[in-house]
């Protein structure tokens, strides 16, 4: 039985080594300034005008996350098309 504890609590020590904040890389605008942690921002932003209107009457900018990676985000396996037709 101790060793299954042991085993268990190793494996999960290990597994969580290597994990970063979900915020970090899910969402691709940061905001920057005084009130966020000076250069390391809040990346919890979806658009950049919901970034802007944040920063709005601070003393905060915005800027690109990064740590977003668009690939990751790729299409699932459909095809989009516009219902634009031209």
């Amino acid at each position: 039985m101790r060793r299954a504890m042991w085993a268990l609590m190793v494996g999960c020590a290990a597994s969580a080594i290597g994990v970063l904040p979900a915020t970090a890389r899910d969402l691709p605008f940061c905001i920057k300034g005084c009130d966020f942690g000076g250069s390391r921002g809040d990346c919890s932003f979806v658009s950049y005008q919901q970034c802007q209107a944040t920063a709005s009457g601070r003393d905060a900018y915005c800027d690109v996350n990064p740590y977003f990676n668009a690939s990751a985000d790729g299409p699932s396996g459909r095809i989009h098309q516009s219902r634009r037709k031209f």
